[in-house]
Formats: C-alpha cells, structure tokens, sequence
C-alpha cells in the first residue's frame, strides 16, 4: 500500500488533536458540577397561576392569541402586542427602547419563558402575567389606553361580551393574554445538553460542549458570582437589583424602576389582592408583604438570560448594545453607583479579555 504523503499525514493529526481538544473537560469541582446541574432542567414543568383559572385553559389561549395580534385594540389601531413582541425576534422588538403608540423609556422584555415569573416589568408593577397584560393594553405610550374604545372591541368577542363592561372585562381579556403568553417557552439550548450530562455523570457528553463556554460557566458560578442573582433553570432569582447603570431619562428626569413598580403594584385594583384575582388572594403573600422603601429606587428587575442571542440590546434602558458590552458593564464596575446600604453583591471583576471572551461564549450558549 502506498504511504500516505507527509503534508497529509501531518493533516490528519492536526485534525486528530483538534477534535481531542474540543472533546476536552475542564476538571469541575464537585461544587462546582452541583452549581452547574441547578441551573436544570430545561424546560420546566408547567407552572400554575392560582388567581388565574383559564391560565393552562388552551380556549383561553387561543383568545389571547387572537387579542395579542389584534391590532385594533390601540388607539390609533395601527399597534397590537406583538409590534413590540415580535414573534421572529424571540418576542422582543431589537430596539434599545420600546416604540408604541409613543416613545417608551424601557427597553421591551421577551415573553418566552414569562409565565415562570414572579414581577412582571422591570420595575415589577404586576404580581401576575395577566394584570401585566393588562397594563400594556392602558398605558398611553403602549396601545394607547382609549377606555371606551377598548372596551366596545372586546365586546366584540363571544368569550368577552358576556362579561360585563368595565374593570371586568378588563381583567378577562388579559387574562386571555396571560394564557397565550404561558405557553411560549425557549428552547433547550447547548447548555442544557452539558448540563443533563453533568447531572448523569456523563463526562464524555459533557465534554462536547465548547471549552470557552466551559470556562465561561465556570466563572460565571465562581469568581463572577453571576450565579447568586441570575440562579437556577431561567437564570434570574427573580427579584430586583441595582448594577450600577444610570436611570436618568431624556429630559432630566429618572427611572425610579423597583420604587415607582411598587407604588404601581400596590395601588392596583388588578393585583392579586384586588377583587379580579379567581382565588380571592390566596396567592398573593409575596404582595401582602411589600413594603416600599428607598432603598427600591433604581433596582430593575433581573432578566433570565436564555435567548441571549436573539435580544439584543441589553439591561433596562437598551444601554448594552452586545453581549461583550454587557460583559465589560460587570468587569469595569463603578461601585460609587451602587447603593451603599445593605451587603454588596457586585465588584468589579477585573477581566483579561480572554475570560470576557469566554464569559460571552457561555451566555451565547443559553441560545437555542
């Protein structure tokens, strides 16, 4: 047989050490392999709403279906939820801020995974999916809150008609919303494969996954401590947070964010406590316990973090144009922005550019 030619051979090893290199796995502590695994399974077990009957009810769904590509219920009919919730685009608009009847000053959230959430908007006004829907179809710079308009369109529909005119009917078709909403739920992405094996002790399957992603996961649940805020399946503990960014607006006004949610939330007729909730505020202690304080002012919600790739710009205002920005926000911390009250979460992480790089390619990787 003839001898394979040098240059080939020398090929075929390179190759060879390539593969072996990118089947490689770093030597992940046992802490760290249980720090990886809580971040599963994906996706979740269907949640529930008890103020909410019809939330898993799919005749609900295909009503809110309707209702969220409908756009005659804005003012000027010429906006519907999904104008800034494109479908396409992982249920986000790709603006820095939210465009609507008018000019937001918040950058839009993706629905996907929404329904496993426990505030809704990144001040948190809402306590459930269906009073959040309902917030949209009345603020004026979202539809364009027209009462009297609003509500002879849902009138139009069967299933609401039979309700009676008013904060009643409201409530009815966001909670419609609510049930369409629940069902849209991302897909299982990279991670999710590294982390089932990690969880079978399967380390050769593991070890499929990018070694920059790897590296990138291991600061993200260590030196970063990333994981402390952005935990478990959905990445996000759910709750608020300040992280140093400006909440000045154009004009020379702020966002209050968690503070001014509050004020919203409490004051609701459509919270959990209020009279539109189906289990007469049996699950509404989270709200029941609320207190407003200043230490609120400038927290915004903490987003989950799949489907990174698909939501850019980043944080509350749009202010992070990629996820290398995002990355150098934590690693160039201004700790004199943050609130001094309290423990302090954040540093400054001081990040070669190798460990920014690697850190980006794990974020990437909670993309489908």
């Amino acid at each position: 047989m003839k001898a394979w030619p040098l240059a080939v051979a020398a090929l075929l090893l390179a190759i060879g050490a390539d593969a072996v290199a990118d089947s490689h796995l770093l030597d992940f502590s046992p802490a760290e392999r249980a720090a990886i695994v809580a971040h599963g399974p994906w996706p979740p077990a269907p949640v529930a709403d008890p103020s909410h009957r019809a939330f898993a009810d799919p005749a609900a769904a295909a009503l809110g279906q309707r209702l969220f590509f409908d756009l005659s219920l804005s003012a000027s009919g010429r906006v519907s939820c999904a104008s800034c919730h494109l479908p396409g685009q992982a249920f986000q608009d790709g603006r820095a801020v939210a465009q609507g009847q008018g000019q937001g000053a918040r950058n839009t959230p993706s629905l996907l995974d929404v329904a496993g959430q426990r505030w809704f908007g990144w001040g948190g006004s809402a306590d459930s999916l269906w009073a959040a829907s309902l917030r949209a179809l009345r603020d004026p710079t979202e539809m364009g809150g027209d009462e009297a308009a609003l509500q002879r369109r849902l009138g139009r529909e069967p299933a609401l008609g039979a309700v009676p005119a008013g904060d009643a009917r409201l409530a009815a078709a966001a909670k419609a919303l609510a049930a369409f909403q629940a069902g849209l739920v991302s897909a299982r992405t990279a991670f999710d494969g590294f982390r089932d094996a990690m969880a079978r002790g399967d380390d050769a399957a593991a070890a499929r996954y990018p070694l920059a992603a790897q590296r990138g996961a291991r600061l993200f649940i260590g030196r970063g401590r990333c994981s402390l805020c952005h935990a478990g399946p959905r990445f996000s503990h759910g709750e608020f947070a300040d992280i140093g960014l400006p909440f000045f607006l154009p004009g020379g006004s702020v966002d209050p964010g968690r503070h001014a949610g509050l004020q919203d939330l409490l004051t609701s007729p459509f919270n959990r406590l209020g009279p539109h909730a189906d289990d007469a505020g049996a699950s509404a202690v989270a709200t029941r316990h609320l207190r407003r304080e200043h230490r609120h002012f400038g927290e915004f919600r903490v987003p989950g973090l799949r489907g990174l790739r698909q939501t850019a710009p980043y944080f509350h205002a749009g202010s992070a144009a990629t996820l290398a920005d995002v990355v150098q926000h934590y690693s160039a911390l201004d700790v004199d922005r943050l609130h001094a009250d309290g423990e302090r979460i954040l540093v400054p992480l001081r990040l070669s550019a190798d460990e920014a790089a690697d850190l980006v390619a794990f974020l990437e990787s909670l993309s489908p």
